[in-house]
């Protein structure tokens, strides 16, 4: 208790050791710089060994997200995405892949969901096997989200010992924790990006370990690689599958086995997939998601959400959303020029995949593209940016499979610059321990100020921060609300009131099994055909939610 109070005190005559926040600051940062350069020894003990380091740093990331949940606990979902996910892994935990359509559907209409001819996600369902693994084991779909932010570091670490040494591959595995660990978007919500980078990191690491040996371990990893890309990301699996030939090249011979073993192992992905288009949507070759593109239309032109006002700023995920709407909305023709110009816009979403500090080593990097090896990497993001651009919208997530090729970029970097002498003097060597320690520095700082519980302190600093994270969620709405109707004794039946500008955020969210729902949230389609609903939930508590009220305003439904 005694180190808690040492700790949760930044004010110097309070603390026992007289500490204000930034010498707990400075203190961690040269901690941190001190751990760092002696995890780049001249003889990498614990780099080389595959399996400690890859528990290590599966545990890494999960370790620093649990430390934080005293200031912010389990994220809350706040997206359509979220929530559509959620709807696929509890239909996934009960053994569904889709649910039958509820007979009073036009009440419960809502974003990525469809209603028929079946009740369910619209999303693939590799992210959404992953929530329900979690919420069946821990009993909270997050856990499925943070046990897929631990793989992915690991195999990370894990494909990068294919590409340099494993001194490096341990720099590169650190460096995914301190980008993709417990401060990342991917950590904080729900809507995936992980399991798309861990399916490329399987392939990644697998194809040079085939080139070198042609072992059918690889080519199974390979395999599942691309399998589960497809269960999640089936249109960006195309361009995953592309990158492999072109690896091979100009030897494809030695492709020819381990493709047939690779191919089995993706063939009960493709029987999953088919299977889930059939229930979802009732045919085998129509995916969920194409299915609510032709039921409700593509969006082509619309208004963009006004930017956010002091007394009503945006969460980072509405922020997303105006970013990716502002950038449609700007190049909504089909015009080659209007294509450049959103491929050209597209640049700066990649700043989500490196720290600013690695940008200092791509021009070492750039040095190695006479390396076929790496050329093909510059060659395989070339592919994934065109292919991705030809969709109005963009997230990060979309190209999560590369994620590990943006390590690679700058563990690769980082190696050539450590290389560098000039007069003699091997000054590369420092450049490169700079860079990796203003990496870690810029990791201890944000996430130390998130862990001081000092919400003057955060709130004053987080504007400067390149992309806030952390899921705050939104006490004065969706939890506040939640909490009340959590206090309110047997099954509620809440009916959504929208004003007439509202925008952006949808309230309507169910669970699979609607019927049984403690919960049950439908549209206000107005008091004649309210009643319907009112008659086939008569023992329900009828509740109307005004959400475009400031705070959202809840009320017994006026009978």
């Amino acid at each position: 208790m005694y180190i808690f109070h040492l700790f949760r005190s930044f004010i110097p005559a309070l603390n026992p050791i007289g500490f204000s926040a930034s010498d707990f600051i400075e203190l961690f940062v040269a901690l941190i710089l001190v751990l760092f350069a002696s995890a780049i020894p001249r003889k990498p003990r614990l780099a080389e060994n595959t399996g400690r380091c890859m528990l290590l740093l599966f545990i890494l990331p999960i370790a620093l997200r649990l430390a934080l949940l005293p200031q912010y606990l389990i994220p809350t979902p706040g997206v359509s995405d979220d929530f559509s996910y959620i709807l696929l892994a509890d239909t996934l935990r009960h053994f569904h892949l889709a649910n039958p359509p509820h007979p009073l559907h036009q009440f419960f209409e809502t974003y990525f969901v469809l209603q028929e001819p079946s009740y369910s996600s619209i999303f693939p369902i590799g992210q959404g096997l992953v929530l329900a693994l979690g919420w069946t084991i821990f009993r909270h779909p997050w856990a499925g989200v943070a046990l897929s932010i631990g793989a992915l570091c690991a195999l990370c670490y894990w494909m990068l010992r294919a590409w340099v040494t494993p001194g490096w591959a341990l720099i590169g595995g650190l460096l995914a924790v301190i980008e993709f660990g417990p401060l990342n978007q991917w950590m904080n919500s729900y809507w995936g990006g992980a399991v798309s980078a861990c399916a490329g990191c399987l392939v990644f690491g697998a194809l040079p370990r085939l080139r070198e040996s042609g072992r059918y371990r690889d080519a199974v990893w390979l395999g599942l690689g691309l399998a589960l890309q497809l269960l999640t990301r089936p249109f960006e699996a195309i361009f995953l599958l592309i990158s492999v030939p072109l690896f091979f090249l100009p030897d494809l011979r030695r492709l020819a086995r381990p493709a047939i073993v690779a191919a089995l192992v993706v063939v009960p992905a493709i029987g999953l997939m088919l299977l889930q288009n059939k229930q979802a949507t009732g045919s085998w070759t129509t995916l969920p998601y194409m299915l609510s593109r032709y039921q409700y239309g593509v969006p082509t032109t619309f208004t963009v959400q006004p930017l956010p006002t002091p007394h009503h700023p945006l969460t980072h995920e509405q922020q997303l959303d105006y970013d990716a709407q502002s950038e449609a909305h700007s190049a909504s023709t089909d015009s080659l020029a209007a294509y450049a110009a959103r491929w050209a816009s597209r640049i700066r979403f990649y700043r989500f995949f490196m720290l600013a500090p690695l940008y200092l080593a791509l021009p070492a990097f750039l040095v190695a593209l006479g390396e076929h090896r790496f050329a093909w990497v510059a060659m395989t993001i070339f592919i994934f940016s065109l292919g991705a651009n030809f969709y109005p919208y963009f997230y990060s997530h979309y190209i999560a499979a590369l994620t590990c090729l943006f390590v690679l970029i700058s563990v690769v970097g980082l190696e050539r610059l450590s290389r560098w002498v000039i007069r003699g003097n091997r000054v590369g060597d420092e450049c490169a321990r700079i860079l990796v320690f203003l990496c870690a520095a810029h990791f201890v700082f944000w996430y130390g100020l998130h862990a001081s519980r000092n919400d003057e302190l955060i709130a004053a600093m987080t504007p400067y921060e390149t992309g806030d994270n952390i899921n705050h969620g939104d006490p004065q709405g969706r939890i506040a609300i939640d909490q009340a109707l959590a206090a309110s004794p047997g099954q509620q039946l809440v009916f959504v009131r929208y004003w007439p500008q509202h925008q952006f955020q949808e309230w309507v969210h169910n669970v699979a099994d609607l019927d049984h729902a403690r919960i049950v949230w439908a549209r206000d389609l107005g008091p004649e055909e309210n009643q319907k609903l009112l008659r086939y939930y008569p023992q329900r508590t009828a509740w109307l939610l005004e959400p475009d009220a400031h705070p959202p305003r809840l009320g017994v439904y006026p009978q």
